[in-house]
């Protein structure tokens, strides 16, 4: 049996299919919860409840719900709502993301876990970057770059349009090349100038 089109599986969880509302959970939960955690420093249960919320916001709207043309685009903008929705009403307590536990993956081979270990300090380096940016263009950054939204779905969760969806991403990238590529230049300048 061929492999169902996220629309095809929408169309049977309309129906009330639960076998296909539940492949639609597990194809996007991980896609949410990283969303989810990049817009709030909460705990992992917040984020999973407003998970579980627009979930089981589906099922009973269920029949009154058109077939989106891009599914992940529109549970990640389903999130984003609820999480703001619950934040301006202050209803769940909050974590620091420092307190936050993490699974570490611990390899055998050394080599790979200073690879690992070089990798993450980029990754440290680029996400304090990021964290420098405006509160706009980081989620900005994050729909194009992790969530991989094109910049008309990017316009729609930020509420503007896409030509400026594509400025606010352009401007975020251009001002993260400035912070990496300046100290490289000024360094030759210094030792070799």
């Amino acid at each position: 049996m061929p492999e169902l089109t996220p629309q095809e599986l929408w169309k049977m969880f309309q129906d009330g299919d639960e076998e296909a509302y539940t492949k639609l959970y597990r194809l996007y939960i991980k896609d949410m919860y990283r969303y989810g955690s990049s817009l709030v420093a909460a705990s992992d249960a917040f984020v999973m409840d407003c998970i579980h919320d627009v979930f089981t916001e589906m099922w009973v709207k269920r029949e009154r719900l058109s077939v989106p043309v891009h599914v992940k685009y529109y549970l990640l903008k389903a999130l984003k709502t609820r999480i703001i929705h619950l934040l301006e009403r202050k209803e769940r307590p909050f974590t620091p993301l420092s307190e936050i536990d993490l699974e570490i993956f611990d390899p055998e081979d050394f080599e790979i876990l200073e690879e690992l270990d070089m990798a993450a300090s980029r990754q440290d380096k680029l996400t304090t970057l990021i964290s420098r940016l405006p509160q706009r263009q980081q989620e900005a950054i994050k729909l194009r770059f992790i969530e991989n939204l094109n910049y008309s779905q990017i316009g729609d969760i930020l509420q503007m349009n896409t030509q400026s969806a594509k400025n606010l991403v352009f401007r975020a990238v251009e001002k993260l090349r400035g912070w990496i590529i300046l100290p490289v230049i000024h360094f030759f300048n210094i030792f070799l100038g």
